[in-house]
């Protein structure tokens, strides 16, 4: 049977290196894969929200594109709620997992 966190504040904030929890049992190659998949992910709405910062500024300046420029918008917000949301999973699988002990 799995214990809950030990309170300890580097399992709550670890990030993108889940040690704990449901990702305790795997081995060592398996962390690292979803280590990278998660860096990668955050890396990706990085160049999501660049790509709509580049889409909004051109738009709403030199073409006056107002679609352009919310579109952007757009871009800008998903981009960044994507790394919110993926930064947030090992809060959140922690969170859940002490749930369901």
């Amino acid at each position: 049977m799995f214990l809950a966190a030990d309170g300890n504040i580097d399992e709550i904030i670890g990030g993108i290196a889940p040690e704990w929890g449901p990702f305790a049992s795997l081995g060592a190659e398996a962390r690292t894969m979803v280590q990278v998949v998660m860096a990668a992910a955050i890396l990706i709405c990085l160049a999501i929200a660049i790509w709509g910062a580049a889409k909004q500024r051109i738009g709403a300046t030199a073409l006056r594109d107002t679609f352009s420029a919310e579109q952007g918008k757009g871009l800008i917000i998903a981009g960044l709620t994507g790394v919110f949301i993926i930064g947030s999973l090992g809060t959140l699988f922690t969170i859940i997992y002490g749930m369901a002990i």
